[in-house]
């Protein structure tokens, strides 16, 4: 624990979106493992969505609970991104600038040492400028992504659009928010002291010091946050009964036999998208175990799986990546997905569908851990035969076989080594102790 003379106090304020908020949520539990006072401010149901923190650390993470105000248009308790289909998201980032006053009320009622927020509230580094207060910027994409990014904005002529052109395309869109996300991205970062980034050098260290060099102010990398190892609980009877009816089907299985699916619980799959990747699977002949979100009405072709299990709901993700019997991950490409898949050693068959997504692809592709499904050049659909072809070349030759020694390699060098994560951690710590406001010494 800290020396409590210099004991920070750092509030923490994420977006209202799960992607944002559990990274997040990992890091204040690692601040607070040095004894450091952490504010953990999100919105009422969204702070009951988290796992309590653990005991010891209780007295140090406080969860503090701000009501989101009601918007127009915004279903009544929706409070995260998951509460709502995807066009919705502009009423929930107003909603969320709704939040400026009450946290304002806040951060004057204790003025903390730091706040640490993400792209959404532009909106708080005036406010924190104000009060004596400094700033993070934590950013949970890559850095890939944040600089192809960046320069797409600030250059749109440059390389970087067409590379990033969904992103840019979405990011520079007028929305019912009455702010596009590109100007958030750009304030949230002219703002901040410096910029906290959930990645490391052994990952990409070109990309880092590259976007220092972009931003013109520290680029820290946090690590990657892969998440705590899976340990047996009773906490949820009902859950643990699903882990057992998985583990069961699991466990027949063959050594590194089975392709995990899930896509994260923010895409929505079509009809159309639905019965293609249902047929790629078949086609392949792989065993397989997909947890579909966000997909109410299967069609009538999911019924016969013979080879594999389409599970609909919850389901222990890190449990199962952890079992012997995967030997891929069919995945959206979201970072903290790739990053749990690494941790435990298992290459990826990339199929990005949104936003950052394709650019994390190429992360991976730039690892040499994953195989990606190809898309036709005209629609820029895939096929039940794209997804077949992927995933039998992961499975079955020697691409494949060059992911998985690269995933293990990986695995025991990088995202599997907590020695290296606490090093990140101990580093971002001490920069905040050594930066901290002069007035609150």
């Amino acid at each position: 624990m800290a020396d409590e003379s210099k004991n920070l106090h750092i509030v923490m304020f994420p977006f209202l979106a799960f992607g944002h908020i559990l990274p997040f949520y990992e890091l204040a539990k690692l601040i607070a493992q040095k004894g450091h006072k952490i504010s953990f401010i999100s919105t009422p149901r969204n702070i009951k969505r988290l796992p309590k923190p653990p005991l010891n650390l209780q007295p140090f993470l406080e969860l503090i609970e701000l009501p989101l105000p009601q918007v127009e248009n915004l279903p009544q308790n929706a409070e995260s991104t998951m509460d709502i289909p995807h066009h919705m998201v502009p009423y929930l980032k107003k909603a969320f600038d709704g939040l400026e006053e009450p946290l304002s009320k806040f951060l004057e009622s204790c003025t903390p040492h730091w706040i640490i927020y993400d792209f959404a509230p532009y909106w708080l580094p005036p406010i924190s400028s104000k009060l004596g207060i400094s700033c993070i910027n934590l950013c949970i994409f890559t850095a890939f992504v944040q600089i192809t990014t960046l320069n797409a904005l600030l250059n749109p002529n440059s390389a970087e659009k067409e590379v990033a052109k969904g992103v840019y395309e979405f990011l520079t869109l007028q929305n019912e928010s009455g702010v596009t996300d590109a100007f958030r991205i750009q304030e949230s970062i002219r703002g901040a002291a410096a910029i906290f980034i959930r990645s490391c050098m052994e990952v990409e260290g070109e990309s880092i010091r590259y976007l220092e060099n972009l931003c013109k102010k520290p680029v820290i990398p946090i690590g990657l946050l892969p998440p705590p190892l899976p340990q047996n609980s009773n906490q949820d009877n009902n859950k643990d009964e699903n882990w057992n009816t998985i583990l069961k089907w699991l466990d027949e299985q063959e050594k590194e036999s089975v392709i995990y699916v899930a896509f994260g619980s923010e895409v929505t799959l079509s009809d159309e998208e639905f019965i293609e990747i249902n047929m790629g699977l078949h086609l392949s002949g792989c065993p397989f175990f997909w947890v579909l979100k966000n997909k109410k009405n299967i069609p009538n072709e999911s019924n016969n799986n013979k080879l594999g299990i389409i599970w609909n709901g919850w389901a222990p993700q890190l449990k199962i990546l952890a079992h012997k019997s995967i030997g891929g991950f069919l995945s959206h490409c979201g970072w903290s997905s790739i990053i749990e898949s690494l941790e435990f050693g298992c290459p990826l068959i990339l199929l990005p569908f949104q936003g950052e997504q394709e650019l994390n692809s190429m992360v991976v592709e730039g690892m040499k851990v994953g195989v990606k499904v190809e898309r036709n050049e005209g629609d820029g659909k895939f096929t039940r035969y794209s997804i077949a072809k992927a995933l039998r070349t992961m499975m079955f030759q020697e691409e494949g076989k060059s992911c998985k020694r690269h995933a293990e390699e990986k695995k025991n060098k990088i995202f599997g080594s907590m020695e290296i994560q606490q090093k990140y951690i101990d580093d971002f710590v001490d920069y905040m102790q050594i930066h901290r406001p002069i007035k609150n010494n």
